[in-house]
């Protein structure tokens, strides 16, 4: 290990603060990442277990758009969501996402559909990330490394969190605001594009019991004229 990464985790006083420094930094944490704390931690066996951070992650136009039809779906887009979903552990969707991802991403990653070389990289990655589905309405979920998350919603989530140290990816809108009401979300990753629609569905369109307020930890503009907003809850 670089002795002076050894010098910089003294610092952290967690997994997930130790994802978040390389996070906002546009790099992917070490191989090694996270042991440190936890062998510091090791002594007592009765310790909880440290969360991994769940982030949520859309496409979103000016006026709330969150139709995937009205994203920039350009090379560098999709280069950006490829290393978002490098840095987490585990994808989350709702049931209607996962249909539609289903429906496209599986023949791209076998060749099956012509793609670029940036989207094709995308579709290989997420055949191989763990997937995990939130449904009322089916059990069977047949792509490679899916599951269904079942029971307790809130009491899932935890779970998967809890045994997810590098993070997990939430990117179904409906399914955001559902654990969002529970607190249970720790950071937002946007991409605001340069459109505006004048129809929806709309980014939180049921509603929150309360305003969140946030804290701003990037902001990159992309050559299409969209902006990578990355925000994290404020204290």
């Amino acid at each position: 290990m670089d002795l002076r990464l050894l010098r910089i985790r003294f610092l952290f006083d967690s997994p997930a603060t130790e994802l978040s420094f390389y996070r906002d930094r546009g790099r992917s944490a070490p191989s090694d990442a996270f042991f440190l704390p936890r062998i510091l931690n090791s002594t007592s066996r009765n310790r909880p277990q440290l969360m991994g951070l769940l982030t949520f992650s859309l496409n979103v136009t000016l006026d709330g758009c969150v139709d995937h039809q009205e994203a920039v779906a350009d090379d560098e887009t999709h280069a950006f969501f490829t290393r978002l979903m490098d840095q987490c552990g585990a994808m989350l969707w709702g049931r209607v996402t996962y249909e539609m991802m289903e429906s496209y991403w599986p023949a791209v990653a076998r060749g099956d559909e012509a793609a670029p070389a940036a989207i094709r990289e995308w579709a290989v990655k997420l055949e191989a990330k763990p997937k995990f589905v939130v449904s009322s309405t089916r059990t069977y979920f047949p792509w490679t490394n899916s599951q269904q998350l079942v029971g307790d919603l809130a009491t899932a989530v935890r779970k998967l969190k809890a045994a997810t140290p590098a993070g997990v990816l939430l990117g179904s809108g409906m399914l955001a605001t559902e654990l969002d009401r529970l607190d249970l979300i720790d950071e937002y990753h946007f991409v605001v594009h340069p459109r505006i629609t004048g129809h929806g569905p709309k980014l939180y369109e049921s509603g929150l019991p309360d305003t969140r307020r946030l804290s701003l930890v990037s902001a990159k503009p992309f050559e299409n004229g969209a902006v990578a907003m990355h925000y994290r809850r404020a204290n």
